[in-house]
């Protein structure tokens, strides 16, 4: 009965926002308390809303400072050596474009935060988008396939609490699924190529200035923010910023509020311009944050109500027994649907063990299970319970709904290239 529930849960949430009919925040927050009501869960759910609502928190309070910081620095025209030789390389060709877009999306995302490459790759690509004519949904397509690809890294995340949960060393998970990744990376590529043909055709080949381009791509409009005496402390702080990071020197939430709060100091020490850059990204940050809060509410009544354990067990119970030598593959194949109605944190720590335990069973090493749960990532960004990429949509003035239907088959296409790559070089077991 709970595994029903959670599945039509979900099956209306989607369809309320993939058809329009309400906003994604609107619909995290009515849709999980409507169910928790029909399922008998009226006393108990404050306590659990509130119980995601804490969850979220240090994320979306991380957000909001990496906006903050790195609107700072886009201000500071700390980018803009690199948005102008990307532009220049680029030209006025779509195709060219949507790959250009593809490669600073997947550098960028070397550092496992996907909130740093959307702010970054948006900040760079969409003036030209904008001047040419392309469609901004196209951006955003690629920036998120780009991440998603690259979202196994060991510091982004995922492959982390793989690690952890299953009590691995970084040998074992993600040494081996570098060629599956390899393979991401190509097909993001590929992906990057058939969207910019398909713009070419629609726009054609349309010669622009790249320095006027390059002038307006740093996102602020006013030459007085510019900072270029600073922009070798600005480089020096953000490598500090984004080594601390990667070694976990301090909790990601602390590391981005110091950072902010010493950019903003250095780059503009007087009061009025701090006031003046921090309401800039009032709008955008404040709907970024507010939706991570109301997707603490699904989250928490999803996980309180043991609705998520309910569709997981039944999910794994339903695997018939034939097919138990195969569920490296299995569980490569149910990650992208798993992790897509749910956090990583409820699939990697409460049903990883269980797809672990499952596979034990039939002689399947936990390390295949691993690598083989990692390949749903791609589909996992575009979820509606993953925070960046509402900030994505919004940098683009795109519709959720819009992002997920153009782009879910590219995602899937990504994770069915890792899958197929792994098996073929024996990364998982067939």
């Amino acid at each position: 009965m709970l595994a029903l529930l959670g599945f039509l849960m979900i099956l209306v949430f989607m369809i309320l926002i993939m058809k329009g009919r309400l906003s994604a925040m609107i619909a995290l927050i009515v849709v999980p308390i409507v169910f928790a009501i029909i399922g008998g869960f009226g006393r108990e759910m404050g306590p659990m809303a509130l119980e995601g609502i804490k969850s979220v928190a240090p994320t979306g309070i991380m957000i909001l400072f990496a906006i903050l910081f790195f609107g700072i620095l886009i201000d500071a025209g700390v980018f803009d050596p690199i948005i102008r030789t990307i532009l220049k390389l680029v030209n006025g060709d779509p195709v060219k474009i949507a790959i250009g877009t593809a490669v600073l999306a997947l550098f960028i995302s070397l550092d496992g935060d996907g909130t740093t490459t959307y702010m970054i790759t948006i900040s760079a690509m969409l003036p030209l988008y904008k001047r040419i004519g392309m469609k901004p949904l196209v951006l955003a397509g690629i920036a998120v396939s780009a991440s998603g690809v690259m979202n196994l890294l060991p510091w982004g995340g995922p492959t982390a609490r793989v690690m952890t949960a299953l009590n691995l060393e970084m040998s074992d998970v993600f040494t081996p699924v570098i060629p599956s990744m390899i393979g991401g990376v190509l097909f993001v590529l590929f992906m990057a190529y058939c969207l910019g043909k398909k713009e070419r055709k629609r726009i054609g080949v349309i010669e622009v200035d790249y320095h006027v381009v390059a002038q307006q791509a740093a996102s602020s409009e006013d030459a007085y923010l510019k900072r270029p005496k600073l922009i070798f402390f600005n480089y020096a702080l953000t490598v500090i910023l984004l080594v601390a990071l990667i070694t976990e020197l301090l909790p990601t939430t602390v590391l981005f509020m110091i950072g902010f709060a010493i950019a903003i100091t250095v780059n503009y020490p007087k009061i009025s311009d701090q006031k003046e850059r921090v309401a800039n990204y009032a709008d955008n940050a404040l709907s970024v944050v507010s939706m991570i809060f109301a997707a603490g509410i699904f989250t928490g009544i999803l996980s309180g109500t043991e609705m998520v354990d309910a569709m997981a067990n039944s999910m794994i119970d339903y695997i018939p027994e034939a097919m138990g030598s195969h569920f490296a593959v299995i569980t490569a194949i149910i990650s992208a649907p798993f992790t897509f109605f749910m956090s990583n944190d409820a699939f990697y720590y409460g049903v990883l063990p269980l797809l672990a335990e499952a596979g034990a069973a039939y002689g399947i090493d936990p390390s295949f299970i691993a690598r083989a749960s990692l390949f749903g990532l791609p589909v996992h960004l575009l979820s509606p319970l993953v925070p960046s990429t509402y900030l994505l949509v919004g940098m683009v003035g795109e519709d959720f709904g819009e992002l997920q239907r153009g782009f879910l088959k590219w995602a899937c296409g990504s994770t069915v290239v890792m899958i197929v790559v792994a098996l073929i070089l024996g990364i998982i077991p067939l």
